[in-house]
């Protein structure tokens, strides 16, 4: 196999990326109710060029095993949320391709990623997740403390060639950030903040160390991992894949920006305003009505249902939009729900989906809502296939409690996500995307063009994805 190519560049004789004619979202932030803070008043897109994607990236077996040892063993990767391991001896199992890690809280508090294979036969130490005083090897029980150093080598006398005192779990770095733990297995990598880059600029503004996991699901799906992933950095699906949303959701109004140098992206889907495929045919009390009708996707008291009187929708006034409205309603509901008030809040925070991408496997949205994260990671060395997950995290309660973090509700054959009900109406919208993926992965192996083609602003966020791929994957 030939060395992977970074994505050629756009010559300086090219056209500039094509802009929707659509409505931008810096136009809707011109007339939002409060103050718009700088963090969303920028608006970056460099053109990547319009080279088509080489197929064999996602189903190479070859090119997968390239990605695990120069990305996944190499980069920053989310792996779990603090208060799924808040106590010692709590810890949570992270496997990527063959490399499988425990993320464990010691006694001293401070979180470890501690190799989950017993240094002896190699056997996995933890076959589940929970709460354990140390690590014992079901085959012989050699043993570990909770913070990876050796507690016990049994018929020690028959190991001379052991030292006990340097016989530790190997580990990776850890670093915690806003309440999420990322690990890189790689000892001599960057820092986490230098790999984030400018992108910690952005979140001085939004602080996630109060939030609480309230549903946590995944499944696996039978595509590769960055097909899944492509998938969420993009909007203009919308009008075939969820066609529910469109009186809602300005799929083409999208901002997408990009960074070519830096490992992140973002993109902002404004909401509470109609597609531009059907503005011209839809009222302001439309739009507003089938946000109410489809948007309430989590169940009462979560932070995003909104309160209906007598089981109608609010009127929209004739000097207003249903955008203003739904943002109005949400203050009035964010503080009844957690007793502060919520004024500050514009109605881009309130109402838009501001989503970011953190190479490889970390996607979140910023604003004061409920806020979904989605992970994507290969399953085992099959490039055909991957994990996907999604966390849903709400405010802490008002009196600073912290519930504990619930189990991960895994798909089980012949389930899908419509049928986990704490979700609600969004289900229905992971079923939707999530059927469209096993037969992009198959049409890949009989594409008969050049490659694939991406949008030139819509799908920047994709390319940009990929160049950073090739970036790792060059070193």
């Amino acid at each position: 196999m030939t060395d992977v190519q970074v994505s050629p560049q756009r010559a300086s004789d090219e056209p500039t990326p094509p802009m929707s004619p659509a409505t931008s979202v810096q136009e809707f932030l011109d007339h939002d109710a409060r103050p718009v803070p700088p963090v969303l008043r920028y608006s970056i897109n460099e053109d990547l060029g319009s080279e088509p994607l080489d197929v064999e990236r996602f189903i190479s077996r070859e090119f997968h095993d390239r990605e695990v040892e120069k990305v996944w063993r190499k980069v920053w990767q989310f792996v779990c949320r603090v208060d799924e391991i808040p106590e010692a001896g709590d810890h949570i199992m992270y496997d990527i391709a063959d490399d499988k890690w425990l993320i464990m809280r010691t006694n001293s508090g401070d979180i470890k990623a501690l190799s989950n294979v017993c240094l002896h036969r190699g056997r996995a130490l933890r076959t589940e997740e929970g709460r354990v005083s140390e690590l014992r090897c079901p085959f012989h029980g050699f043993s570990w403390n909770i913070d990876g150093t050796s507690k016990f080598i049994p018929c020690q006398w028959d190991f001379p060639q052991i030292d006990q005192p340097t016989f530790s779990l190997p580990e990776a770095k850890v670093h915690v950030w806003n309440g999420f733990v990322f690990i890189n297995p790689d000892p001599d990598c960057e820092s986490f903040d230098s790999y984030v880059g400018t992108m910690l600029n952005d979140w001085e503004r939004w602080n996630y160390d109060d939030r609480v996991i309230y549903s946590h699901f995944g499944g696996i799906i039978n595509a590769n991992w960055k097909i899944t992933g492509e998938a969420f950095i993009e909007g203009w699906h919308s009008l075939a894949t969820h066609p529910q949303m469109m009186e809602w959701l300005g799929d083409e109004n999208t901002q997408y920006d990009v960074i070519p140098e830096e490992n992140w992206s973002r993109q902002i889907v404004p909401q509470g305003v109609p597609s531009p495929t059907i503005a011209n045919h839809i009222s302001e009390q439309e739009v507003l009505d089938s946000y109410y009708e489809t948007r309430a996707f989590y169940t009462a008291g979560k932070g995003r249902d909104l309160a209906m009187e007598n089981g109608q929708t609010p009127r929209v006034p004739a000097d207003s939009t249903a955008r203003r409205e739904l943002a109005a309603e949400m203050r009035v509901a964010l503080a009844k729900q957690f007793g502060t008030d919520q004024d500050h809040w514009t109605d881009s925070e309130l109402l838009d989906g501001i989503q970011y991408f953190l190479f490889p496997n970390f996607y979140f949205f910023a604003g004061p809502r409920t806020n979904a994260i989605y992970r994507f990671r290969p399953l085992g060395n099959d490039p055909d296939k991957c994990i996907a997950e999604v966390y849903l995290l709400a405010q802490a309660p008002a009196d600073g409690s912290k519930p504990k973090a619930p189990k991960t509700r895994w798909l089980q054959p012949g389930e899908t996500f419509s049928d986990i009900t704490e979700i609600g109406l969004l289900g229905p919208v992971f079923d939707q995307d999530y059927a469209n993926l096993p037969h992009i992965q198959d049409g890949l192996k009989s594409l008969k063009t050049k490659g694939i083609q991406l949008g030139r602003y819509q799908e920047n966020r994709i390319r940009h994805y990929h160049q950073i791929l090739d970036r790792w994957l060059a070193k």
